[in-house]
């Protein structure tokens, strides 16, 4: 067995398959604001925060004049849509196998409180992971690395603790290496393995249960 290690797993995307649900929620609010954007484009900024992804997406001029109202607006759109979700093959699985490996686990997720809420109560972790952040913890999302260091000073951990990150986007592998951690990645975020890899992912898998079968392969061990 590896040395303990903290798993920091991302949510949305990686563990519950939210990441088209959140693209079209954008693409209505942007879209009620007067701006229309292509769904394929919205969906490659999925994976950073709000507080980014408006500018990403539109530029500064269009942060600046709607910014905070297409954020209102995308979770007025998101919140519907959240009773459609599921989770991905083998999530509550893979946080089993963390735990019984000896692995501590933080779900690092800047997504509103109450979805994730119902992202545990899907999983049914509170009870198993050590805990969990919400956008209300962090002010800057990924890919700065603020995220992951909050999840770790949640449970009491230095930001130097041995951790590996698992995550569904180029912004969580970016994050990772801005944080100083490995990033192992599921395919789920719909990135192409070149990007994921470029952006420095250690290890690429389909799904958390595949993740889960091969974790004797990974730090995670």
């Amino acid at each position: 067995m590896s040395e303990q290690r903290i798993a920091v797993l991302d949510v949305d995307g990686t563990l519950v398959d939210t990441n088209y649900h959140h693209a079209l929620a954008w693409y209505r609010a942007f879209r009620s604001l007067g701006e229309t954007f292509p769904v394929w484009r919205i969906h490659r900024q999925i994976g950073m925060g709000g507080d980014q992804l408006v500018a990403a997406l539109g530029g500064d001029d269009v942060e600046a004049r709607i910014g905070d109202r297409v954020r209102e607006r995308w979770v007025q759109e998101a919140d519907p849509l959240m009773a459609e979700v599921a989770l991905l093959p083998g999530a509550r699985e893979l946080i089993v196998a963390l735990k019984e490996r000896g692995h501590r686990v933080v779900l690092a997720s800047s997504g509103k409180p109450h979805h994730v809420d119902h992202a545990l109560d899907l999983l049914d972790a509170r009870e198993i992971v050590d805990g969990w952040t919400t956008s209300e913890d962090v002010e800057k999302t990924k890919p700065a690395p603020d995220l992951l260091h909050v999840a770790l000073e949640k449970i009491g951990e230095p930001r130097d603790a041995p951790s590996v990150v698992v995550g569904d986007s180029v912004y969580d592998v970016e994050a990772a290496k801005n944080a100083g951690m490995p990033a192992i990645v599921v395919r789920s975020g719909g990135f192409g393995d070149d990007e994921l890899r470029h952006a420095g992912a250690v290890a690429i898998y389909d799904t958390p249960a595949d993740l889960t079968a091969a974790l004797d392969e990974t730090d995670l061990a």
